[in-house]
C-alpha cells in the first residue's frame, strides 16, 4: 500500500491527482508541512469502519437476558395550575 503526502495547496490544484492516488492507499493532506486531514477511497473507508453489526444488533438485548424480569413502578402525573405570583 502506497502512501501520497499533499499540501493543502496542492491537493486544491490537482484534486483529480489526489482521487486517484486513493487507488494506491490513502493520502494525506498537509497544512503547514503537519498531516491534518486522510482522503480514503470508499472501499477502504468502508473496510476499516465495518463492524459486522447492524442496527438492530447494537440495540438490541444480549443473548440470555429475554428472561430478566422488569416491572418498573407506575408513575402518577398530577396536573396542576401553575402559580405565576
Amino acid at each position: 500500500m502506497a502512501v501520497t503526502t499533499l499540501s493543502s495547496r496542492e491537493f486544491n490544484q490537482d484534486t483529480n491527482r489526489a482521487k486517484k492516488a486513493t487507488r494506491d492507499g490513502p493520502v494525506f493532506i498537509t497544512d503547514r508541512g503537519k498531516p491534518a486531514h486522510v482522503l480514503l477511497s470508499i472501499e477502504e473507508y468502508r473496510r476499516l469502519t465495518h463492524t459486522g453489526r447492524t442496527v438492530a444488533d447494537v440495540f438490541g438485548m444480549p443473548p440470555g437476558v429475554e428472561d430478566v424480569e422488569f416491572d418498573p413502578p407506575r408513575t402518577v402525573i398530577v396536573s396542576r395550575p401553575a402559580d405565576l405570583s
